[in-house]
C-alpha cells in the first residue's frame, strides 16, 4: 500500500446547454454575477419612490412679467376711451315719439341674434326653446365630453371644443346678418351695391 492515497475524483454538477428554442426572455437577459457591477439590495414598490417633477425651463412669473403688461394695455386703453369721449360726440338719436315708428326697428346688438331668429321660427321656438336649448346644452356639456377634465389643451376636449366653436360661429353669424342685411321693415337688404334690386345705401344699424 502505497503513502500516496489516490482521492476519488469529486462529483462534480453538470449543467447541459439550454436548447435556443426553448429560452425565455429571463434566460436571455441572465448575467453571470461575476460580470454585475453592481448588486441587488432590496426590492422597493413603485409607489414609494419619491419623484422630483423637473419645472420648465421657459417658465416666467405671472408678477411682474405678465400683469405689467396688462396694466400697461389697460391703462393706454382707458385713455384713448377718455379721450374719444372728449372729443367725439355721442352717435345719439333725437327723442323718443311714441307717435311715429322707425322705418327700421332693430333690438340691441346683443339681442339681435336672437331677433334674426324670430324672422325664421315661431316666436316659442326662437324666444323659448332655442335659448334654453343653449343654457341646459351648456351646463351639460362638461358631462357629454368626459375627457380630462383638469387639461388646459384644446385637443384634449375636442368635443367641448368643437360644439362650442359650432355654437359660437352660429351665433356670430345670427348677429352678422341682422346688423348689416336687415333694412326698413326687417326685410331682407344688401348694402352699398345698387345693382342688387334690394339694394340699399347704408347700414341699417345703431347701437
Amino acid at each position: 500500500m502505497s503513502d500516496t492515497e489516490t482521492k476519488a475524483p469529486s462529483e462534480s454538477r453538470v449543467v447541459m446547454p439550454v436548447d435556443p428554442a426553448r429560452r425565455t426572455e429571463i434566460d436571455k437577459q441572465r448575467v453571470p454575477m461575476s460580470a454585475r457591477p453592481y448588486r441587488l439590495l432590496a426590492l422597493v414598490k413603485q409607489d414609494a419612490v419619491v419623484r422630483v417633477q423637473k419645472e420648465p425651463d421657459d417658465t416666467v412669473m405671472t408678477w411682474p412679467h405678465l400683469l405689467s403688461i396688462e396694466f400697461l394695455a389697460a391703462g393706454m386703453m382707458s385713455i384713448l376711451l377718455l379721450v374719444m369721449g372728449l372729443f367725439i360726440n355721442a352717435p345719439l338719436e333725437e327723442l323718443a315719439n311714441s307717435n311715429v315708428t322707425p322705418a327700421v326697428a332693430k333690438a340691441p346688438w346683443y339681442f339681435l341674434g336672437l331677433q334674426e331668429l324670430l324672422a325664421y321660427f315661431h316666436p316659442v321656438v326662437a324666444g323659448v326653446l332655442v335659448p334654453g336649448f343653449i343654457f341646459v346644452g351648456g351646463i351639460l356639456l362638461p358631462f357629454v365630453d368626459r375627457g380630462d377634465v383638469l387639461s388646459t389643451r384644446p385637443s384634449d376636449r375636442k368635443t367641448a371644443v368643437a360644439l362650442f366653436t359650432l355654437l359660437c360661429i352660429l351665433g356670430l353669424t345670427l348677429t352678422f346678418v341682422a346688423i348689416f342685411f336687415r333694412g326698413p321693415g326687417y326685410a331682407f337688404t344688401i348694402p352699398y351695391l345698387p345693382f342688387f334690386p334690394n339694394s340699399t345705401d347704408g347700414l341699417h344699424f345703431a347701437l
